[in-house]
Parts: C-alpha cells; sequence; structure tokens
C-alpha cells in the first residue's frame, strides 16, 4: 500500500504537556515515520508518513487524549530520509 505523508501544525494548548512524547509513542505504535517539534509561536509541527488509515488512527488517538481541534493538515510529499519518529527538539 503506498505510503503518504501530512505536514500538520497543531495549536491551543499542546505544548509543556507531553504531547510530543505521547506523538512520538502513538506514531511508533502505527509505525509511521517523521518528526514532531515545538514552535517558537506556540503551535506544535508534526511531520507524519506512512499509510493512510495509521495516520488517521494516530491524529484520531491524539486528538482524544488531548481534546484537539484546532489544527492545520496539508498532504505533502513523503521524505525517504525518515526512517522512524523523532523529537525534533
Amino acid at each position: 500500500m503506498a505510503e503518504i505523508a501530512k505536514h500538520i501544525f497543531f495549536a491551543g494548548h499542546v505544548q509543556g504537556v507531553g504531547f510530543r512524547f505521547t506523538a512520538q509513542s502513538v506514531a511508533k505504535r502505527y509505525e509511521l515515520t517523521g518528526f514532531v517539534r515545538n514552535n517558537h509561536d506556540g503551535k506544535v509541527e508534526m511531520l507524519i508518513q506512512g499509510r493512510r488509515q495509521d495516520i488517521e488512527d494516530c491524529l484520531s488517538d491524539l486528538q482524544e487524549t488531548f481534546a484537539i481541534n484546532d489544527f492545520e493538515s496539508e498532504q505533502v510529499e513523503p521524505d525517504p530520509s525518515y526512517i522512524d519518529f523523532r523529537i525534533k527538539f
């Protein structure tokens, strides 16, 4: 099955609440690749790659855990340089 990638910016109360560590854990559970990091503007940025259904399930888990409704997402070309999912500092 073909892989896709999504570039996402989460807003709201997402910094300082364990979001990045939870995102990494959930993404690894679904065997997704990419990264998550805090941005200086208070948003959290994520690039997530893998099977469409796994990405949707991962995002659904994060939304339920953190009650997030404020995010922007766009589909982008997958970046083969990511072989795992990591937190960028």
